[in-house]
């Protein structure tokens, strides 16, 4: 019988986190896609692998048997497949890199071409991700090396490095009322719809939506987009607000959204991500290096 290995990862998080909800935000899948996927494991095993009630899901003892030997067996499957892929990037001569939108945006082009100085014949493949993957690609091995925003789920797993921090900028419709500002306090914008990253970001939304720096003051939901031109038309079009790094208003200016300076709420950070295994790989390390050697724009801090 072969079984899925998503379907055990699926199972991994819930039998950790007790709860749907909770393992749900931390896979990025939605509650209802996740009890169809446990579901559908159990129908393959033949066996009840949790009890459920209102507080929670409860291992079945066939589940405790489960849950003590999967981990091992997924930590070993991902040591093959990275490794693997590490191979095949060496004989092309290939860096995989994962980013977000608006991560190390002009300085990027330096950083490539630093690295290939100091990698002559190599070449860098970088891969945007989706908000829904805030690990740009590297929790699930598809790429070697990540530049990103931080904090992300999952990065207590990896190691990283912060980059620089910059400022949360807002970036509003033209017309806003609070477009004219020169600076906007975040306070006047807590009454504002927000067009947000999907629910299953968890946390990583949480971040962009500043939850935790609203003295409890609940969030308006305007639109939930997963990518930076329909999180710009969803602005344009008057839908809702957004918090921004300050370099979006040099990389994602368009007519319609004017960016403005917020006060009263803390900066974004930007980093760098790579797995633990690849602490001793020279070419991963060859890359992290030039970008913590690059001088930064200005306007933002190291």
């Amino acid at each position: 019988m072969d079984v899925d290995t998503r379907l055990l990862r699926y199972f991994v998080a819930v039998a950790e986190e007790g709860t749907l909800t909770r393992a749900a935000e931390r896979l990025f899948v939605s509650q209802p896609a996740l009890t169809k996927q446990i579901k559908q494991l159990e129908t393959l095993l033949g066996v009840r692998l949790f009890t459920r009630s209102r507080t929670g899901m409860t291992l079945t003892e066939p589940g405790r048997t489960l849950a003590e030997r999967v981990p091992a067996l997924l930590a070993g499957w991902d040591e093959v497949l990275r490794e693997t892929r590490s191979t095949a990037g060496r004989a092309a001569r290939l860096l995989r890199v994962g980013f977000l939108a608006s991560a190390a945006n002009e300085a990027t082009p330096r950083i490539i071409a630093e690295f290939t100085r100091r990698r002559p014949g190599w070449r860098v493949d970088m891969r945007q991700a989706t908000w829904s993957d805030p690990s740009a690609g590297l929790a699930d091995g598809d790429v070697d090396v990540a530049v990103l925003r931080l904090p992300f789920p999952g990065q207590d797993a990896l190691r990283t490095a912060t980059l620089f921090t910059e400022p949360r900028w807002v970036a509003l419709p033209e017309g806003h009322p609070l477009a004219s500002r020169a600076v906007v306090p975040f306070r006047e914008l807590w009454e504002e719809p927000f067009v947000a990253a999907p629910p299953e970001t968890g946390w990583w939304r949480d971040h962009w939506l500043a939850t935790d720096e609203r003295d409890g003051h609940p969030v308006r939901i305007g639109a939930v987009t997963d990518q930076p031109d329909e999180w710009l038309s969803a602005i344009a079009n008057g839908y809702g607000i957004a918090l921004a790094p300050a370099s979006a208003a040099r990389f994602y200016a368009r007519p319609g959204i004017t960016y403005r300076p917020v006060s009263g709420v803390s900066p974004s950070r930007v980093g760098i991500a790579w797995a633990v295994a690849d602490d001793a790989n020279p070419v991963v390390q060859d890359f992290v290096r030039c970008c913590l050697d690059r001088p930064w724009p200005e306007g933002i801090t190291t």
